[in-house]
């Protein structure tokens, strides 16, 4: 006997298991760096990586409500799970951004911002030093297996809030918003030793113009603060782990929270 044929509601159910996930994962993985940096993962394997991730988690996961993406239900769905994988990429890159502005911090203060380079996270010209920091971050945050805990969050997530489910509301919103200070407390952090020592410098500088006005000032006091400014980067680089490191796990929780359904989920 020929097996009955599959209904419109079962093949949709089929479609929508795989479909959703995919939507999750694909905007969290195109958001966040290192994964979604263009200029260091090529297209075809960021969408090759979301499809390898989609298929390990629909193993583990229930079969999707039946509904038709066209509709205004799947409409719904499409846009809350664009949105929650989206914000949860962008909240590492909130992260990925405190090294960058901090370098920014050191680069103007020792006079080193005059050297641009292209930032292969945004693609925009930075400071040689931030591009420094971007690198190192970048380092740290493989080394610390953070490529991992990303996606060990996100296939949490479907366990507890399966697709369709996320009702994302203001409270979601305003935490996304407000963890943007975050970004400038670690910058501020990170840049802050250099910050203090070649105002120290300067300070020194202005009591010598005073005492001895015919010393050309300029002439001696920029080289000395860009030589000052190489030693000290050198001298603060053991304080980035802690801070980035501080940066990335209050990210991380409140990724987890996020795809979790603890806040944000009316």
């Amino acid at each position: 006997m020929a097996a009955a044929a599959p209904t419109f509601a079962e093949v949709t159910g089929w479609i929508g298991t795989f479909f959703w996930p995919l939507v999750r994962i694909g905007a969290m993985l195109l958001a966040s760096p290192v994964f979604g940096a263009a200029q260091i993962v090529p297209a075809r394997v960021r969408v090759g990586l979301a499809l390898a991730v989609t298929l390990v988690v629909v193993s583990s996961l229930e079969p999707a409500p039946a509904m038709e993406p066209l509709s205004w239900q799947g409409l719904a769905t499409l846009a809350s799970e664009l949105v929650l994988g989206l914000a949860m990429g962008f909240l590492l890159t909130l992260a990925f951004a405190t090294l960058s502005i901090g370098g920014q911090m050191v680069a103007m203060t020792t006079g080193l911002g005059f050297a641009n380079f292209i930032d292969p996270q945004n693609g925009a010209q930075t400071p040689v030093v931030s591009h420094l920091y971007t690198i190192l971050g970048t380092l740290l945050f493989l080394a610390l297996n953070g490529h991992l805990v990303v996606i060990q969050v996100v296939v949490e997530g479907f366990e507890t809030l399966p697709p369709g489910q996320a009702r994302l509301d203001g409270e979601f919103l305003i935490l996304l918003a407000l963890w943007g200070s975050k970004m400038f407390v670690g910058a501020l952090l990170i840049a802050l030793p250099a910050m203090a020592a070649i105002t120290l410098i300067n300070i020194a500088f202005g009591i010598m113009s005073r005492a001895a006005p015919q010393l050309n000032i300029f002439s001696v006091g920029f080289p000395t603060t860009m030589a000052a400014g190489y030693l000290i980067m050198f001298l603060t680089l053991p304080n980035l782990l802690p801070r980035f490191t501080a940066v990335l796990m209050e990210a991380f929780d409140l990724m987890q929270a996020f795809a979790l359904g603890e806040v944000g989920h009316g």
